[in-house]
């Protein structure tokens, strides 16, 4: 340990989610202070540990996106999408999306190829 240590002691805390009493110990107060934390620890390391592992189970960190039920307009077939399906609006499933997506870009590039090759030859 560093001699920094030296200038902290051991502290008892209370955890503000289980009510249990823990040690905030000289090592992690030293450890805190270097990086620039000001805050003491609210939670046990147990309690810490429980929200790691509640958030993993969702690793992007956000909430889970609902999902609507609908009919793709091309296969006619079961989709589920991200926003409330307006009636007079075309949903795709994720086949078909992808598939007008790439049928989309595809024509995007040649006439966007074909119109600066125009350009450049006037």
């Amino acid at each position: 340990m560093s001699e920094a240590n030296n200038d902290y002691e051991d502290k008892v805390l209370r955890c503000v989610v289980c009510g249990e009493d823990f040690v905030f110990s000289a090592g992690e107060q030293s450890f805190y202070a270097e990086r620039g934390f000001e805050n003491e620890p609210k939670k046990c390391r147990e309690c810490r540990e429980a929200d790691k592992a509640k958030n993993n189970n969702n690793s992007s960190g956000y909430k889970q996106r609902k999902l609507y039920d609908t009919t793709c307009a091309l296969c006619h077939g079961p989709a589920k999408v991200p926003f409330v399906p307006v009636g007079n609006k075309d949903v795709y499933c994720s086949e078909c999306f992808q598939k007008k997506r790439a049928e989309n870009n595809d024509s995007y590039s040649r006439n966007n190829y074909s119109n600066n090759q125009n350009y450049k030859n006037n």
